[in-house]
């Protein structure tokens, strides 16, 4: 646990050697420390600042914005056990009728290009709100759509409103939990997320209360967004916070070299610029302690305008972290699982098991689920490991720590996800027993926990110079591969078959993309090194040392 004493801190650097992603964490005279190291961010003297919240609220937050992942991705990707039923309903092809999950999970990234640089310019509450409704009301008009074309179009909707979801817990995590916690608290985002695959399990039963139906599904999903909407008012103030440093120079020489000091640090090192007021350095003693804000004051739906924020700025400037090359990897990993895995079974298994020699109802078809739960059940008791070791290492390096020191928990995931694709393509192909296209899924997931929490950690550390921006393109690139690999997933295997496609091609390109963890914990601190001196460093740290906002 943190030894965290409010109000009794100095600012000193934590800067070495000024590579993005290395953070000095020796622990000084007058520094909170936890596993060994000192904290970081530093906390501002405030009772406002989200890092001073008291656990309970900061894991409320976390939880809320989880539940929000959860029921999105079990709207977007659940529903896709029904893609027989809107087939029938709509009287179209299967293939036309699996776009209505091929679709949305495209628009599931694009949203972030505008929703991203408005929680930065308007506040992280006022979008979540506004995206909350979005897809609250997108899902009541999948509801009462009677034709295919407004049927889509609602689940584009719902997508496009929804996209958020995946950006905000990382940014609140970034926000409200110092270095050493955000790993396991990704973690459990994470597995929220990965769960929304579940929501084809009480979507196939609902067919038992509303046969040849899918309208209940969306009924429910619309009673629970409400909800949400409401526990989100209550419960999630907004987390934006402008940090001021504080320093205490003994002379005006001091001044200036704690100036530049401080500058490097929020150029070079692991913490959202966002959350620090450069234009604002003190340099005096000890300053008065604000007063907390109400409670009543944190239900202000809005949270005013930001006028440092450049709104289009932010949509160009993010194309170019698709050439930062751990960013590439969150991308590609996302990618790669959702397309080739989640999209592969949530499309194949309902069509698979209702033919011989399987012949289960509809139903039924949603009993997949429960390989999701088996596979990420399993891998929840490693949350946190990356934090541990990552902080064991530290100890073990006087206190400097590297951002991949967290990246050797992921070596036994590197090779089990691409054995479950194997598994499970070669089980279809052959028509074996369906225990074993369970376990195929359940190794895939149990895998894809690591690559999804671990990579996008390891992205956080080693090049967090403008997270947000950062974030806007993870989230267009994963969201663009799932949508190419899945878009004519079925018309793929009905000719060339299950073990050519999942087991073969699928498997393959997946164990490339794993192997690429070699790669980064071998030579990743010399690519760090690398780009710290090239043209994206000056693009995507310049803003902080002129004292803009990222």
């Amino acid at each position: 646990m943190a030894d965290h004493k409010a109000g009794r801190h100095l600012v000193h650097s934590h800067a070495h050697e000024d590579v993005p992603g290395t953070v000095d964490c020796k622990v000084v005279d007058g520094d909170d420390s936890a596993y060994g190291q000192a904290l970081f961010p530093v906390p501002a003297d405030d009772p406002n600042d989200p890092l001073q919240w008291p656990r309970w609220k900061k894991d409320s937050i976390l939880v809320i914005c989880s539940i929000y992942s959860f029921l999105a991705n079990c709207n977007i990707i659940g529903s896709s056990v029904y893609i027989p039923l809107y087939a029938a309903t709509f009287r179209v092809s299967f293939p036309i009728a699996s776009q209505t999950s091929s679709y949305p999970n495209l628009c599931f990234g694009l949203g972030t290009i505008l929703l991203i640089p408005m929680y930065m310019k308007f506040g992280r509450r006022p979008t979540m709100l506004f995206s909350q409704l979005l897809y609250a009301f997108g899902t009541l008009g999948c509801a009462v759509a009677n034709d295919y074309n407004s049927f889509l179009a609602c689940r584009i909707i719902v997508a496009l409103g929804s996209s958020v979801c995946e950006a905000l817990p990382v940014q609140c995590v970034n926000d409200i939990y110092f270095l050493h916690e955000r790993g396991k608290r990704i973690s459990y985002y994470t597995v929220a997320l990965c769960l929304g695959g579940i929501g084809a399990l009480p979507a196939g039963y609902m067919l038992n209360a509303a046969p040849h139906n899918h309208k209940l599904f969306f009924y429910v999903h619309f009673a629970f967004a409400m909800a949400l909407f409401t526990a989100t008012f209550f419960l999630v103030p907004e987390t934006m916070y402008k940090r001021k440093v504080r320093m205490s120079p003994p002379s005006s020489v001091a001044s200036d070299e704690a100036l530049h000091e401080k500058h490097a640090h929020v150029a070079s090192q692991a913490v959202d610029p966002s959350h620090v007021d450069t234009a604002n350095v003190e340099l005096s003693g000890p300053a008065i302690q604000p007063a907390r804000h109400s409670y009543v004051s944190t239900l202000n739906p809005w949270s005013g305008v930001d006028p440092d924020i450049q709104f289009f700025g932010m949509i160009l400037r993010s194309f170019s972290y698709f050439f930062v090359p751990q960013v590439l990897w969150v991308i590609t990993s996302f990618g790669i699982y959702i397309g080739c895995a989640a999209l592969a079974f949530n499309y194949t298994f309902p069509i698979l098991i209702v033919q011989p020699p399987y012949l289960w109802t509809q139903s039924s078809a949603g009993l997949l689920a429960i390989a999701f739960i088996i596979g990420y059940g399993l891998s929840i008791p490693f949350a946190n490991s990356s934090d541990r070791l990552a902080a064991r290492l530290t100890v073990k390096n006087n206190g400097i720590r590297e951002a991949e020191m967290r990246l050797g928990v992921m070596l036994p995931a590197m090779l089990v996800g691409p054995a479950g694709l194997v598994v499970y393509g070669m089980v279809a192909q052959k028509q074996l027993h369906w225990v074993g296209l369970f376990a195929g899924v359940a190794m895939l997931d149990w895998s894809a926990l690591f690559y999804f929490t671990f990579t996008l950690a390891y992205a956080m550390d080693s090049y967090n110079a403008n997270m947000s921006e950062m974030l806007i393109a993870m989230n267009i690139g994963k969201n663009a591969i799932s949508f190419g690999l899945g878009y004519s997933l079925l018309d793929w295997i009905l000719s060339k078959g299950f073990a050519t496609v999942i087991a073969g091609a699928f498997a393959g390109v997946l164990l490339v993309n794993n192997l690429m963890l070699l790669l980064f914990m071998w030579k990743g601190k010399s690519i760090r090194v690398f780009l710290s001196k090239t043209w994206l460093a000056k693009m995507h740290g310049s803003r902080a040392i002129r004292g803009e906002v990222a």
